[in-house]
């Protein structure tokens, strides 16, 4: 049996910066696949390498969470700028999201226009920027200095956003667009569903603007794959990967955790797994009750990945909106991350491209192995004739490589079936668990804590983490 001070399982976003900041103490950081980053990993099939989920890399400039963790670890990723950030097709009409405003609003005022665009989104745009200003944020719980300081962040946000904490965000759309079309609410609500993982009538306002101002902000292409980014981050961390932990009993002021390869007493355990999926790696009912309390998510993804043999010029990201939701899926949309023509390692062959949606997993669980494949197969067929619907240039026989995956496949290598996060709403906003637990030296991490998903809302959630750890 080893002593450590820290484990972390899982090397997800959440655990891999946490990992990052904290790589000079006796830390060891478990995955039980063979390739890190969770969602945000880079994996290799028949030849080929596939990104598992979404490149969008935003967040990675001055005073913003992302860099500052970069920047404290001694790490510069490998990026590319994305020019156009995301290129929206619906109905053939086509609106770039870029971070120049103006140059925005004219492309969306070709398409969606209304007469008070420019008043809803400079308003999203600024209370974006008024956000990243603040210099409290800070969500935690079960200690007198954690509520306290969680009360000057609430206080800090009503003195900054007022009557705007309020708002709901369908309430500001129906106020300043009001009449808006159908198209152009599904242009909305398809961004909202990546980052936020819902749609406007369940948000706030301020949920809203951070949803849809991302592309405002410099967005990447991370050269190598996302899970270059992950590597990069833990070049000097004790990683044990392919090291599945099976079970962790609390042992008086330490926890003894057991796993596919060996036996850990830790001072501090860090979980990068879902909250809702933590009580079955628990032997102590209190703890195993703590997790049960939090209810499951079964928001999932549905992806495709294919190897591309073109040499027609594409983006690094598109977001294609149809007009019914996709067979077997919650969305009406798909979003195609798109290889570098010039990443050496994920392009050597042609694009490696993947293409993800929404979908519940608890479909996909309550089927039998026949309709799981018929209906697996569906589902990929009628996402790859959309997508080449939208692309005139590229043939159904360009396609050299072709598989998906659903949540049955992300538990199989990542042990989550939940892929995203739980959606922050106005009614869950206060149900947010916090990173910390009534039970001294257990924390939690990732996109299913505060402040939820992506690359900056799990960075937040990492910086309060790490202060609750070492006692900032």
């Amino acid at each position: 049996m080893k002593n450590i001070d820290i484990a972390v399982i899982g090397s997800g976003i959440g655990g891999s910066l946490i990992s990052a900041l904290n790589k000079n103490k006796d830390l060891i950081l478990f995955e039980k696949d063979k390739n890190l980053g969770g969602c945000a990993s880079t994996f290799k099939r028949l030849g080929t390498y596939f990104n598992a989920g979404a490149t969008t890399f935003v967040g990675y400039e001055n005073n913003h969470p992302i860099k500052n963790i970069f920047d404290k670890v001694g790490v510069v990723p490998n990026i590319l700028e994305s020019k156009i950030a995301i290129r929206t097709i619906q109905n053939r009409k086509i609106v770039d999201r870029v971070a120049n405003f103006e140059e925005f609003l004219t492309n969306l005022n070709n398409v969606y226009y209304h007469k008070n665009n420019r008043i809803f989104w400079k308003t999203i745009k600024e209370i974006d920027e008024r956000f990243w200003t603040l210099k409290k944020v800070y969500f935690a719980k079960y200690g007198f200095q954690a509520y306290a300081k969680t009360a000057l962040f609430v206080a800090e946000l009503l003195k900054e956003f007022g009557f705007m904490l309020f708002k709901t965000a369908d309430g500001y759309i129906n106020e300043v667009l009001p009449n808006i079309s159908k198209e152009y609410k599904a242009f909305i609500n398809s961004q909202l569903l990546i980052t936020l993982q819902t749609d406007s009538k369940d948000l706030s306002l301020l949920a809203m603007s951070l949803g849809l101002a991302y592309p405002f902000h410099k967005v990447f292409y991370p050269i190598g794959g996302m899970g270059q980014i992950i590597e990069d981050l833990l070049k000097d961390v004790n990683v044990q990967n392919k090291e599945k932990i099976i079970s962790i009993k609390k042992e008086q002021n330490r926890y003894r955790l057991i796993s596919t390869k060996d036996e850990y007493l830790a001072s501090k355990v860090i979980l990068n797994s879902a909250i809702f999926e933590s009580s079955k790696l628990f032997l102590d009912e209190n703890i195993k009750k703590y997790y049960d309390k939090f209810s499951f998510s079964d928001q999932s993804a549905f992806v495709v990945y294919l190897q591309l043999d073109s040499k027609e010029k594409l983006l690094h990201h598109y977001q294609i909106i149809l007009k019914e939701d996709i067979p077997n899926c919650i969305s009406n949309s798909f979003f195609v991350s798109v290889s570098d023509i010039n990443d050496e390692k994920l392009s050597r062959d042609g694009y490696s491209i993947t293409i993800s949606t929404h979908s519940k997993a608890i479909f996909w669980e309550g089927l039998t192995k026949n309709e799981y494949e018929e209906k697996k197969e569906f589902t990929q067929n009628f996402i790859i004739t959309e997508f080449l619907n939208n692309f005139d240039n590229i043939k159904k026989e360009n396609i050299k490589t072709l598989f998906s995956a659903t949540s049955k496949t992300f538990y199989r290598y990542i042990n989550r079936s939940n892929c995203g996060g739980k959606p922050i709403t106005a009614k869950t906003i206060f149900q947010l668990p916090s990173c910390n637990t009534p039970f001294d030296g257990l924390y939690n991490v990732g996109d299913t804590v505060f402040a939820g998903q992506g690359w900056p809302g799990v960075a937040i959630g990492v910086n309060v983490l790490n202060k609750e750890l070492n006692k900032i």
